[in-house]
């Protein structure tokens, strides 16, 4: 009988994404694929640094030791062949992670398997990869930055920050505030604000994780898995962000309307695991705090004729 993973939020995760191979890729960027796999041997012991999605991927396989059943399933995903991923499989055992599942395509694209493990979020460095994921609609994904110089994270919780529109929304919203101005935007929303926003690439994640707490022990005011919302939107444009949250059945523990101010201090405040954005002005700033993680518009959307903010 095959395993029913529709209630445990699958996570798959590059190698890039969860250990720093920044070096070993750019050996086989400027040297190629022999010089990569004989780096890789020769080094097979060494263990690797964590990289920007390690802190969060440690901390949600925590939530299993808590919850009354398996919650979270992570998926660590690489272009590597089985031969050359040795050094991360070590790793993981050094690191103690509980990671099972792993997909070494040997330079195939991984976008085509992630439908084949059920996941729910996609984490990679490569652009292609996550954009054809997003573009299917089969999951969440995003583009994961450099990790921040000084990051630390001493806070056993999970702590997940979530840009709005473009994000958890569809674009709609941000395209009506970029052709048409401020005030046109904010006296829509006022307008509207008793309509749920449509869903965005984040919606059914967000949903998922909502869900996946029903199954820790304590009431869902001090569970130990904490999802944040962090947007440029402010009065009157925010009764509405709440109003959909609940009728999609979701508790958000924090939401922080900004009108405006830098969200890198706000999210470094909180303590971040990781925050995802749609737009690099923001991402610029909060990877230098926080790991950080771009989300792409839909190759379709009418965003990507608007250039972005300097």
């Amino acid at each position: 009988m095959p395993v029913d993973l529709s209630e445990i939020l699958v996570v798959g995760v590059s190698t890039r994404s969860l250990f720093n191979l920044e070096e070993e890729n750019k050996i086989f960027e400027e040297n190629g694929i022999e010089a990569f796999r004989d780096f890789q041997l020769k080094n097979e012991n060494e263990e690797l640094e964590a990289g920007t999605a390690f802190h969060l991927v440690r901390s949600l396989l925590e939530l299993n030791k808590v919850a009354n059943k398996k919650i979270v399933e992570v998926v660590v995903m690489s272009r590597n062949s089985p031969e050359t991923g040795m050094r991360v499989l070590n790793t993981i055992e050094k690191f103690d992670l509980d990671i099972t599942r792993v997909a070494f395509t040997g330079g195939e694209p991984l976008a085509p398997y992630i439908k084949a493990y059920a996941i729910d979020l996609f984490l990679s460095k490569d652009q292609k990869d996550v954009q054809t994921v997003i573009d299917s609609a089969e999951c969440a994904a995003a583009v994961i930055y450099n990790p921040p110089v000084e990051y630390s994270s001493l806070d056993p919780r999970v702590k997940i920050a979530f840009d709005a529109d473009a994000v958890l929304f569809s674009d709609d919203s941000e395209y009506r505030f970029k052709t048409e101005g401020m005030d046109s935007f904010h006296l829509y929303e006022k307008e509207h604000e008793d309509d749920a926003l449509a869903e965005g690439p984040f919606a059914k994640l967000l949903i998922k994780l909502s869900k996946i707490q029903e199954h820790l022990p304590m009431r869902i005011e001090y569970s130990p898995l904490r999802l944040a919302i962090v947007t440029a939107r402010n009065a009157p444009s925010h009764k509405r962000v709440i109003k959909t949250l609940r009728k999609w059945g979701v508790y958000v523990d924090e939401v922080y309307f900004l009108g405006g101010l830098a969200k890198d201090n706000i999210l470094k405040a909180m303590g971040a695991q990781i925050f995802f954005d749609d737009q690099d002005y923001h991402l610029s700033e909060s990877s230098k705090v926080v790991p950080s993680a771009k989300v792409p518009y839909l190759s379709s959307s009418r965003l990507n004729n608007i250039p972005q903010k300097k």
